[in-house]
């Protein structure tokens, strides 16, 4: 996958995200249930047509597939949404993790609260940082 390719994919979850938060869907539910998804799992492979469909048909396929966990309630900021879903998917593509997996190592809470100190780092640095506070938990 060509590196414009990446990048776009690291935009459309970002704006997928942030298009939560205009339907008034609680930030914690819906990033949990996106990241956990079967579309999210198709955006992690290397090709799969999802990667073409766009933010509203990825959020009307959300709404079918996971009505029962989109709920209305307490939105993220717009800017925390948007460095989010960029990360998360910026994540996979740097060292291959799954959505499943990089959302047990670093959930919506830990983005909420890690955004003021890491969305001024290069996302390579981000994660890093990320994992290892993962690993040192785990190591408890």
């Amino acid at each position: 996958m060509n590196e414009s390719l990446k990048l776009a994919l690291c935009e459309m979850q970002a704006q997928l995200f942030v298009h939560s938060q205009e339907k008034g869907y609680a930030s914690e539910a819906f990033i949990k249930a996106f990241m956990n998804s079967d579309i999210a799992e198709d955006l992690d492979m290397p090709f799969n047509h999802m990667q073409w469909a766009g933010t509203h048909y990825l959020m009307s396929r959300m709404e079918e597939e996971h009505a029962d966990e989109l709920i209305q309630g307490e939105c993220y900021d717009t800017e925390t949404l948007y460095w989010a879903g960029y990360l998360y998917r910026y994540w996979h593509i740097y060292n291959g993790d799954s959505s499943r997996e990089i959302l047990k190592q670093a959930s919506a809470k830990t983005m909420r609260i890690v955004y003021l100190m890491y969305h001024t780092m290069s996302p390579e640095m981000a994660i890093d940082r990320l994992k290892e506070s993962y690993l040192e938990k785990r190591k408890k």
